[in-house]
């Protein structure tokens, strides 16, 4: 786990019941869509697959947030968020995507464990213990 930082904000991605790994936000790669996401932790939603499902997971929140420092290329255990779904986007492998997402953080950890999760799981981002 990571002291905190004004740039960096380590939370817990929960993987169904049964494990939990760190998600770090970090507000200089998109600082009004991170801070959004801060204000807005607790968040939960079902784990869903892009289309093909070996690259990317994500889960739908009702946030609302347009692109900021827009891009297409991810690499593996990339945080993300799809202004045009409100999904916040987790990246199992490199991955280049055809549309435009705001890059806010990265995983902590062995991805395999979120890779290994099936869709429908719940996922929970929250306040690490501290």
């Amino acid at each position: 786990m990571h002291a905190p930082s004004a740039s960096r904000r380590s939370l817990s991605l929960e993987i169904g019941k049964d494990h939990r790994m760190d998600c770090d936000l970090r507000r200089h790669l998109s600082p009004r869509t991170v801070g959004l996401i801060l204000r807005s932790v607790p968040l939960s939603g079902t784990m869903h697959r892009m289309a093909g499902g070996e690259n990317i997971a994500y889960m739908t929140t009702s946030l609302d947030s347009g692109l900021e420092r827009a891009r297409t290329e991810f690499q593996k255990g990339d945080v993300a968020f799809l202004p045009s779904a409100g999904s916040i986007c987790f990246f199992l492998n490199d991955t280049s995507f055809p549309r435009k997402m705001t890059p806010i953080g990265r995983l902590g950890g062995d991805v395999e464990l979120l890779a290994s999760a099936g869709p429908g799981t719940v996922l929970s981002i929250t306040k690490n213990d501290a």
